[in-house]
């Protein structure tokens, strides 16, 4: 019989991506749901995808249906933008810590199998220069820094999640997915500045002709990891040969992918100038440097550097990426500027 899989927030970057190859190199069965459809794209119609509009916090019955009725439940939902976790922390926790308690503990209740996307950001400011799922301390700021609260909603799942596996045997997976960038991570034609998460902010700061805005100097690095990648691996995951991904923690990521904020903006500037219709653009881009307080206010609190161990995915998955950075940004903006027309709102 094929998997059947749930995944709520199907629309998102990563379950849209992922829906589209589950349903391209499986023959498993999709349910999902999200407030909207439009990254979706040819999965809609599709004979193996049933989809739903809908709102997690609304339809739980919709949702328990589900729950019952699937061998695997992926809660995609949740905000992920650093810049709404310091303008609206709480609307983060109702939604990515109380919205998902309650498809985890319907998981529970029906004995269901649960994917959980945890994030690199539960590291917070651990000093460990390489960051191990089982070792490495969870450090973050005073409460005041309110960027804090999407981690530690996450990491509260985590330690929820891991507890009723141990109680209750209930079968899970936590993946941490380290700065997954590709197309339709967000909508690069959008020109207000914050609203999107870096990758796509500098994209957009380009193809407007803005200064890219590097807080404080973008000193900071990150494991930038192609979603591609990303997806092959939760499709290991949902698999799960063997019982291979049964209650363990995988970091998903790319440490050769890790560079400087300030490298990343060059390299972006350096790729448009491929482009004939974008390489004045390119020409003309300006790197502006700006403090961190400015910029995301005085609620936020920064991490210099995220670079994961990826022993347990190589080892349990047989999973290592295959994307550097410079294909990861070129396929990315060949999807986007060949979509201009397009927009992902």
């Amino acid at each position: 019989m094929p998997l059947k899989v749930l995944i709520l927030g199907a629309n998102g970057f990563i379950g849209s991506s992922l829906t589209h190859a589950i349903l391209k190199q499986k023959d498993w069965e999709v349910y999902g749901m999200d407030v909207g459809d439009h990254k979706l794209g040819h999965c809609l119609g599709h004979p193996r995808f049933k989809f739903v509009e809908g709102d997690v916090t609304i339809s739980r019955e919709w949702i328990e249906y589900h729950v019952k009725k699937c061998d695997a439940v992926l809660p995609l939902v949740a905000i992920a933008n650093p810049a709404q976790y310091v303008k609206d922390p709480l609307r983060v926790f109702e939604l990515d810590f109380e919205a998902n308690l309650e498809t985890v503990r319907k998981c529970v209740k029906y004995r269901k199998r649960i994917i959980f996307p945890s994030t690199s950001e539960v590291y917070g400011m651990c000093p460990d220069a390489e960051l191990n799922e089982e070792t490495s301390t969870l450090v973050y700021g005073p409460i005041d820094k309110q960027r804090w609260i999407y981690a530690s909603s996450k990491q509260l799942l985590d330690r929820v999640i891991y507890a009723y596996g141990v109680r209750d045997g209930v079968d899970y997976t936590l993946f941490r997915p380290f700065n997954w960038i590709g197309p339709k991570l967000d909508n690069v034609f959008e020109p207000k500045e914050g609203s999107s998460r870096l990758f796509t902010q500098f994209i957009s700061n380009v193809i407007f002709k803005k200064p890219i805005q590097l807080v404080d100097g973008g000193k900071q690095s990150r494991s930038f990891t192609f979603i591609d990648d990303g997806v092959d691996a939760l499709l290991r995951i949902i698999e799960n040969r063997n019982g291979c991904a049964s209650r363990r923690i995988f970091n998903i990521g790319n440490p050769k992918n890790n560079v400087s904020v300030a490298r990343l903006a060059k390299l972006i500037i350096a790729a448009f100038k491929q482009y004939p219709a974008y390489r004045a653009h390119a020409e003309q881009a300006r790197v502006v440097v700006v403090p961190s307080g400015k910029y995301f206010g005085k609620y936020y609190q920064d991490i210099q550097k995220r670079v994961p161990s990826i022993a347990n995915a190589r080892k349990y998955l047989g999973w290592k990426p295959k994307v550097d950075l410079a294909t990861a940004i070129k396929r990315t903006l060949d999807y986007h500027l060949a979509h201009q027309d397009y927009s992902l709102d």
